[in-house]
């Protein structure tokens, strides 16, 4: 029961380590999904297998089993956790569901005004709104219809073939729906902290599924790597001049670096290998999860059934 545990635990460690690299390993589409996914399973995994824990200690209190018909020497039998460490468990799964709801919360009221933005927003047929500012920027703005957001610093900052580059890239966001796969890893993120480097790694898979959209979309892989770096590069100089901080813009260039880098080189294939690892971490954790419950429905009934005949 002890080991099931701590299945999920261990697998949130090992997502933590890898999921930096498995970004770069493997195409952003596969990245993407594949770590999205699994993080959202690890978490609740670990969310469960901890109010299991708490569960069963909380069962283990006199006045509690008398209350629910418990025999407290079975729930106690076998394997059991530690008093300390379940109500360290129980303490911490309420903590953790907060945090998860509060992101929750965030993310589907930043929906709603994404989505409220869109419709105030009038742009061409295609969707896309020029704004006029002299900062160089441009995002994809979810919601049903959705937009491209492009400001005329930007449009200046590029010549008509990376213009597309960067529509392209923008376009891709809105048609894959990338603002969900970056909302669930941060939802994982908030219910499991330790899954936090997946929520980066996400963000930046999302990012070079767009670069890899857009390159495809002008079948030409240096005028989509010019672009990046033209477009990252508009943004630091709008940025210097309106005087932000070094640390945001090193933090910002180092990204346009390594996704221009990655698009000079030839696409990377998909490794089997490192998706079976990283799938294998998610059945890891929905296993041992469903050993958990049913081990702990199973005690329960012995418990019950052994109070009903003393």
């Amino acid at each position: 029961m002890r080991a099931a545990l701590l299945v999920p635990l261990l697998a949130s460690l090992a997502l933590r380590v890898a999921a930096p690299w498995v970004s770069r390993r493997l195409p952003p589409p596969t990245a993407a999904t594949l770590l999205a996914v699994t993080a959202l399973l690890t978490a609740l995994s670990l969310g469960f297998t901890l109010s299991v824990a708490g569960l069963l200690t909380v069962a283990r209190i006199p006045i509690v089993a008398a209350a629910a018909q418990w025999s407290i020497g079975v729930v106690a039998s076998g394997d059991p956790v530690p008093v300390g460490v379940g109500l360290l468990s129980g303490a911490v799964v309420i903590v953790l569901v907060y945090a998860a709801a509060r992101s929750a919360l965030h993310h589907c009221r930043d929906l709603v005004a994404a989505a409220t933005t869109c419709r105030r927003l009038h742009g061409s047929a295609s969707g896309l709104v020029v704004r006029e500012d002299d900062v160089a920027d441009a995002y994809a703005l979810p919601g049903f219809t959705g937009r491209i957001v492009v400001s005329t610093g930007m449009l200046r900052a590029l010549p008509a073939p990376e213009r597309k580059v960067l529509l392209a890239h923008e376009e891709a966001h809105l048609r894959h729906h990338h603002h969900l796969y970056v909302a669930a890893a941060n939802l994982a993120a908030a219910a499991n902290p330790l899954l936090r480097p997946v929520s980066g790694a996400v963000a930046f898979s999302v990012e070079r599924w767009a670069d890899e959209a857009a390159a495809s979309e002008v079948d030409d892989r240096r005028l989509a790597a010019r672009a990046l770096a033209r477009a990252g590069l508009a943004r630091l100089n709008s940025l210097t001049r309106a005087r932000e901080t070094g640390s945001a813009l090193a933090a910002v260039d180092s990204s346009i670096g390594e996704r221009t880098r990655a698009l000079l080189a030839p696409p990377r294939p998909a490794s089997r290998r490192v998706v079976a690892v990283i799938l294998l971490l998610a059945m890891a954790s929905v296993g041992a999860s469903a050993l958990v419950a049913h081990d702990t429905e199973h005690r329960f009934e012995l418990a019950h059934i052994r109070t009903s005949t003393e």
